[in-house]
């Protein structure tokens, strides 16, 4: 497994500052050279071999060139036969991110299950194609990702508009709002989620921070009210990849300028955590061996 940052920011329609995400996803933990899950049962830097590789090389000010090395980075990773787990940088980085793991894979085999606030499947956002807003949209649109194999969990607020909702209904795309995690629970709404991308063969897993209630991660750049209590999204990232296993993810939008206090920053590092332990309980085959006092 391998970490990867793309710090980017470019592509931002709001509050910039994502660039520094990655260094800052780094520096927010307190453990060394081992870490064991309470409620998994796993040590995964035991179980797996992880690798942070550095960031992608990158040109303050030039999109195209930043999206070109990124995905020639992750690339290189999926080519070593390594997962790659890459830190953002704003959400335009998915585009590039999606796509070199989908031509590591059988053509069609990929699905992407996004957590966010936002679709991010506009075509354009103030007349620029490869904003943080549309990177979804050209996955779908070029063929990268059929439109059935993505599923979004925690869309909530006052975008995207009526001809975005038309697109996706169109393509087959598949979402939850906030409003079906509230009502029904996180645990029910991953099982949907789930079932929806069980005829994949691979999975890709993107997660916005966006996605949190801004009381759970102030440092963004396009906050929502009324979203995702981190516990929520830590249990939901458990969930999935124990049980679906992963061949890459991306983790974005974390602005350190807004993160006055750090829990943004210390939220996506124990996403990423969270995910890379799920990980190695779903390699190893067996079932979690949580710390119960029974033993």
């Amino acid at each position: 497994m391998v970490i990867l940052g793309a710090p980017m920011d470019e592509m931002v329609t709001h509050r910039p500052g994502a660039r520094f995400g990655p260094r800052e996803i780094r520096a927010a933990t307190d453990l060394g050279a081992e870490g064991w899950h309470m409620d998994l049962g796993v040590d995964p830097f035991a179980d797996l071999n992880v690798v942070d590789h550095g960031d992608a090389a990158v040109r303050p000010g030039d999109a195209r060139f930043n999206h070109r090395s990124i995905r020639e980075a992750v690339g290189r990773v999926v080519d070593s036969g390594a997962v790659p787990i890459v830190l953002g940088g704003d959400h335009s980085i998915s585009f590039p991110n999606v796509a070199a793991v989908a031509e590591g894979v059988a053509s069609g085999s990929l699905a992407c299950i996004h957590f966010d606030a936002h679709t991010d499947t506009a075509t354009e956002n103030y007349e620029v194609e490869w904003s943080h807003g549309t990177p979804f949209r050209h996955l779908v649109d070029e063929g990268i990702l059929a439109g059935p194999r993505l599923v979004q969990i925690g869309l909530r607020g006052w975008w995207p508009n009526p001809p975005e909702w038309e697109w996706a209904r169109g393509a087959g795309v598949r979402w939850h709002r906030m409003e079906k995690v509230i009502e029904e629970g996180i645990d029910r709404v991953v099982d949907s989620a789930l079932a929806e991308v069980s005829d994949a063969d691979h999975l890709f897993l993107s997660v916005d921070i966006d996605v949190l209630d801004p009381a759970f991660a102030p440092g963004t750049g396009t906050p929502e009210p009324g979203g995702m209590s981190t516990r929520e999204l830590l249990r939901a990232v458990r969930k999935i990849v124990s049980r679906r296993g992963l061949v890459g993810m991306d983790l974005v939008e974390v602005s350190p300028p807004y993160d006055h206090s750090g829990i943004t920053s210390m939220a996506a590092h124990r996403t990423v955590l969270e995910a890379i332990s799920a990980l190695a309980l779903h390699r190893s085959g067996r079932e979690a061996r949580p710390e119960n006092p029974t033993g």
